[in-house]
């Protein structure tokens, strides 16, 4: 189970509006040098800030990655997988267990 979440959903929307805004007042001006401000005024490490305003950049196809949504549904698809591997393995065990319960009683 994912640890949860530090920072509500709200929270780090706004933050990155906020730096998204100040990347598009200052086109020559990097990510990190627009979280630093930030990341003081709201208190939140800028590192932090720096990779929600990265994920997003993703998200909205600004620059290419693995959107949280792809991210979202392998981890969906890797837990599915543990779980048939591990009902394969029962029944594999069940399988050769009843299988030599008859030849045990033949």
């Amino acid at each position: 189970m994912p640890a949860p979440h530090k920072y509500s959903s709200d929270v780090r929307e706004r933050t990155v509006r906020m730096v998204n805004e100040k990347l598009n007042e200052n086109p020559g001006m990097t990510t990190a040098t627009a979280c630093r401000p930030i990341s003081e005024h709201v208190g939140i490490n800028k590192n932090t800030i720096r990779n929600w305003v990265k994920q997003n950049h993703v998200d909205t196809g600004k620059t290419p990655g693995v959107t949280t949504e792809e991210k979202q549904r392998v981890l969906e698809l890797e837990k599915e997988n543990r779980e048939l591997r591990r009902a394969n393995e029962i029944l594999r065990k069940a399988s050769a267990y009843f299988a030599q319960a008859e030849l045990d009683r033949r």
